[in-house]
């Protein structure tokens, strides 16, 4: 997954590098301000080392680059968008980004304008003794809030696929909200000091001094500076209104095209818009889990007329199709923008007869997916009558069932003598430690089948389960009012792959360490054991349990170990 957050165009990784470049610039001004409610010298401390970095020629460089790349980068991403229909996060990431500019002009003009035009010391008492109880320190609060709420949609919006960045949104909420607390508290307190510092004739001389104070001629001159500074913000933010008024001129002059929807209407598109965008443009529903950022592939169509005339996949295009088995005429709507009319049939939007209902098209979720299959089973039931057969397999799961739902588990299908469960349950965590304690639930279930198989003169069932959580998507996979709800995904053929390797490890379960992890299990001191799936690039370690209440005793140990100091 750390490959897949850096996918993207040249312009995109250079946004994100410039983003996280000035989030670290914003992060180190924060802890500056919030250092202030521990001690001044924690805060000269703070400062002394953020200024050493920042006003440094490299510094400098690096920070001015990072923000007129970003700038620029994402003015242009507004200026070529084809569509304003989007959701509120992302609304809001575009309108405070545009905000940014205009607020940050005077605070730069008059903290390192100040400093380099006029040899200002630029120390944080100068700083309160110009905007507290202003109107400028009410705008510099807003700055430093919209600043941060936009850095942090865009983190989010950035790693929000990554399994990690999931599991700790809960206490980077916590984070995201303290910080910036922290940092105005620590500029009230601060200015409330140096407030009552400089209503003393004699302190406010001192302060002056150190600060090397300007003078009426010199704010003249910062003044100057700053209407010269918005001005040029205010032309450039002109400028990409105007281009992207300019495009959309553009595109409604020159001859429109056609996209003709397979039992949905027939709708004028602008040249250059990728199918997807005149779905929402106009109104047409169109699914498309991810977002529309070609991951998800359930904004695929397929293009029944004007396959020739339409640009050639991606690369990454053509991979996405090619992981799940699409025709040579299907193509992903967020991604091809045709030049011509084209006729398309929305695969997971219309069947041709009803719409079908959200839940159908499918969800995201990170869940563990439980595989098991009884061993020889084609031996033992050779020479039996089909009754017997049956008999033997419906004991066996009014066995091991029970276990399974009583962890909040549901078998999703039995495929002859084995199933696949999946817990469904609010995160990965509850459901990772879900699926575990079923597995130990089946171990005990059968413990006592086998007992009694035994009194009866039978032989023992011999099982295998593979556990391994990931992301899946679950929906009504078949025809419509025919399409029992089921989950895809690679989880779903890791979890099989782990149950077919128990037999050649002589082992009763296989659990992937992406399990452990997520139930909160360490894996030093364990049977691990690292594998090369089918399927599956990288090599995948996972818990060797010989016998199911081996797992109990991973846990029970687990639960006793000390806690990290």
């Amino acid at each position: 997954m750390a490959h897949a957050i850096w996918r993207g165009s040249w312009a995109t990784r250079v946004r994100i590098i410039s983003g996280l470049i000035l989030m670290i610039y914003l992060v180190l001004h924060i802890l500056n301000l919030a250092a202030i409610l521990i001690s001044p010298t924690a805060y000269d401390a703070v400062q002394s080392a953020r200024l050493t970095v920042i006003r440094s020629n490299a510094g400098t460089a690096v920070i001015g680059l990072a923000m007129a790349a970003h700038v620029i980068l994402s003015l242009g991403k507004v200026v070529v968008a084809r569509t304003f229909r989007m959701p509120f996060s992302q609304w809001a990431q575009v309108l405070l980004g545009l905000a940014i500019p205009i607020l940050l002009i005077d605070h730069l003009i008059y903290t390192r304008g100040a400093h380099e035009m006029l040899g200002v010391n630029t120390m944080f008492g100068y700083v309160t003794r110009l905007i507290w109880d202003t109107g400028d320190g009410w705008g510099q609060a807003a700055l430093l809030i919209i600043a941060w709420v936009h850095g942090c949609i865009g983190l989010h919006m950035w790693l929000r696929l990554t399994a990690w960045w999931r599991k700790a949104v809960p206490w980077l909420i916590g984070l995201g909200v303290v910080l910036p607390v922290l940092a105005l508290l620590g500029f009230v307190t601060f200015a409330r000091a140096i407030d009552g510092l400089l209503s003393n004739p004699r302190g406010e001389a001192v302060a002056h001094a150190a600060w090397n104070f300007p003078d009426a001629a010199g704010f003249a001159q910062l003044a100057a500076a700053s209407d010269a500074a918005n001005v040029a913000v205010l032309a450039i933010l002109g400028v990409a209104i105007a281009a992207f008024l300019l495009r959309r001129a553009v595109a409604a002059i020159a001859r429109p095209i056609r996209i003709h929807y397979v039992d949905g209407p027939s709708v004028r598109a602008p040249r250059g818009q990728t199918i997807l965008e005149t779905s929402q443009s106009s109104g047409v529903p169109h699914t498309a889990l991810c977002g529309g950022r070609g991951r998800c592939t359930t904004c695929r169509v397929i293009i029944e007329e004007g396959l020739e005339d339409l640009p050639p996949p991606s690369e990454a295009e053509a991979r996405s199709l090619a992981a799940v088995g699409a025709p040579p005429n299907a193509r992903l709507a967020c991604q091809v923008r045709p030049r011509s009319s084209v006729r398309v049939f929305r695969v997971f939007d219309r069947d041709g007869r009803r719409s079908r209902a959200h839940a159908s098209q499918g969800k995201e979720a990170q869940l563990a997916v439980l595989f098991l299959d009884m061993r020889g089973f084609t031996a033992r039931t050779d020479g039996q009558l089909p009754y017997d057969v049956v008999h033997l397999l419906n004991r066996f799961f009014d066995e091991i069932v029970p276990p399974i739902n009583a962890a909040g588990g549901t078998v999703d299908k039995y495929m002859g003598d084995g199933l696949m469960a999946v817990f469904e349950l609010p995160n990965a965590a509850a459901s990772a430690r879900a699926a575990l304690t079923a597995v130990e639930g089946i171990g005990a279930a059968l413990a006592s089948f086998n007992a009694r198989l035994a009194r009866e003169g039978s032989a023992p069932v011999a099982i295998g389960i593979g556990v391994h959580l990931g992301n899946v998507v679950l929906g009504e996979i078949g025809a419509a009012g025919q399409a029992p709800r089921t989950l895809i995904g690679d989880t779903v053929n890791i979890a099989s792959r782990l149950e077919s390797e128990t037999k050649a490890r002589g082992v009763q379960a296989l659990v992937s360490i992406d399990t452990l992890h997520a139930a909160g299990l360490a894996t030093q001191g364990s049977a691990m054991v690292s594998l090369s799936l089918r399927g599956r690039e990288a090599p995948l370690d996972a818990l060797l349990v010989q016998e199911l209440s081996d797992l109990t005793h991973v846990r029970q140990r687990d639960a006793k170990a000390p806690a990290p100091a």
